[in-house]
């Protein structure tokens, strides 16, 4: 630590002795004096050169917020906290790619955690302009794209219903400015952002901090300028491969526009004159514009050669490289492709789909809704203690071992361990609202648990004499 710093630390601990000085603050922020922390300078590329003109992006990011958008979402008041905590242990160790076994433990915890009835949301709608579906898609499309998304709500000022939120929306995260306070490194918990900059050509827009719920990737490119405050684009280790992509597509056009043919006609055994080669470039021209099949052939007199100067698409091989490029961002995105290589993992194409289930869809909506029940529903009155819940397992993709789940139910059902409603919900079927469902019975007969343990059910043989 140098002497300015030492000296300001004693200054501090003299007017408050009990304050504790925050290294990590004090080594990443000291210095910005209220500035706006650095952005990666390439931000705009991954929205401009990415989602919007490369197909392979587009498709890809496409995919990803049309199935997190199908993922059902429900609010759910918690009645246990020690199994609402194993629950979520379950759901990490696993990842949501659970044996039938793990199916049922799953669902015994949730009977555990919650109160069957779910809760309706506080808003019927995000904002005036979307849909919860589409607010969710264009989630996934700022997080996947950026690594940022900035969730701003328009609240209630004054009043007893100050801080209520009226509606929610997405900022464009490639154009947010995080602004750090003055001397942040002097604070030892609070946190240094003072408020976030919506930049659009020459307008600013302030939105003050307690209003934006800040949703982001990790990122260990730590800076003295905050650049470690913004999450980390998934494109930014693919921007290569977007280039040569878009280059490549492009050189396809330019190749596609000359007919593949780059070079010099000229005379075989003398040159051409100056007005034997006008002439000759003005026919081409004229061969060129005309749409009839007789307007591409022409007679000249003269012996003609023709040296070719660029490669032909076949040497080029510009699809070989567009694969490659595709591979390369599919990887970096963590979205398998279907693209006949599936030998690579050895997986089918069902398994596939679980795949970018498992790996892409969870892990982005569980930040989503981890952000929502920290920062969003405690503004609702009478939203105390509840959490938003999504149930990836309701996809097609997920229902892999429905047979094996259903021999394990079944079996319960036998011995009393489940009751058939509980195995209507685990096989994803509509309860019964008949309060006979509820009861636990054994095979012998079907009758209750309780009467298969209280009563005496072996056959008495007369004696003999």
């Amino acid at each position: 630590m140098d002497l300015f710093n030492r000296l300001r630390n004693s200054i501090i601990r003299a007017i408050d002795p009990n304050q504790q000085i925050n290294k990590f603050n004090q080594s990443f922020y000291w210095g910005l004096n209220g500035g706006a922390a650095t952005y990666d300078t390439l931000r705009t590329s991954y929205l401009d050169y990415g989602y919007n003109i490369n197909p392979f992006v587009y498709y890809m990011i496409r995919q990803m917020s049309t199935k997190t958008s199908s993922v059902p979402l429900y609010i759910k008041k918690i009645e246990n906290t020690k199994g609402f905590n194993q629950l979520n242990r379950l759901r990490k160790a696993t990842g949501y790619d659970m044996t039938a076994q793990q199916k049922i433990q799953h669902l015994l915890l949730e009977n555990k955690s919650f109160d069957k009835s779910d809760m309706p949301w506080p808003m019927e709608r995000p904002n005036p302009n979307q849909t919860w579906t589409e607010w969710v898609a264009l989630f996934k499309t700022f997080i996947k794209t950026t690594g940022n998304a900035y969730l701003y709500m328009d609240t209630v000022e004054e009043g007893p219903n100050a801080g209520l939120p009226l509606s929610v929306y997405w900022l464009p995260s490639d154009k947010i400015r995080i602004v750090i306070k003055e001397n942040a490194s002097m604070l030892s918990i609070e946190n240094p952002v003072h408020y976030y900059i919506l930049e659009e050509i020459r307008n600013y827009i302030k939105f003050e901090s307690e209003n934006i719920i800040h949703i982001k990737y990790s990122n260990p490119n730590y800076g003295v300028d905050g650049e470690h405050l913004y999450g980390m684009s998934d494109l930014r280790a693919a921007l290569k491969n977007i280039e040569s992509s878009n280059s490549g597509l492009d050189l396809n056009i330019k190749t596609l526009k000359s007919g593949g043919a780059f070079g010099f006609i000229h005379g075989k055994q003398t040159a051409l004159t100056k007005d034997q080669a006008k002439e000759l470039k003005e026919r081409l021209v004229e061969m060129n514009a005309s749409p009839e099949n007789l307007g591409k052939i022409a007679g000249v007199s003269a012996d003609m050669g023709f040296t070719r100067i660029s490669l032909t698409s076949d040497e080029l091989k510009p699809f070989d490289y567009l694969g490659f490029d595709e591979k390369q961002i599919s990887n970096v995105l963590n979205w398998a492709i279907d693209d006949g290589q599936r030998g690579d993992f050895g997986g089918t194409i069902k398994e596939l789909k679980k795949g970018r289930v498992v790996d892409n869809i969870v892990p982005d909506l569980e930040l989503l809704v981890e952000a929502l029940n920290h920062h969003f529903l405690p503004r609702f009155k009478g939203y105390e203690n509840t959490v938003i819940e999504f149930d990836v397992m309701e996809l097609p993709e997920m229902q892999d071992n429905q047979k094996e789940l259903s021999e394990w139910l079944y079996n319960g059902l036998d011995r009393g361990t489940f009751n058939r409603n509980e195995i209507r919900k685990a096989l994803r079927w509509i309860e019964s609202d008949e309060k006979e469902m509820e009861v636990f019975t054994v095979a012998s007969d079907v009758i209750s648990l309780e009467e298969s343990i209280n009563n005496d059910f072996s056959i008495n043989e007369p004696k003999i004499n």
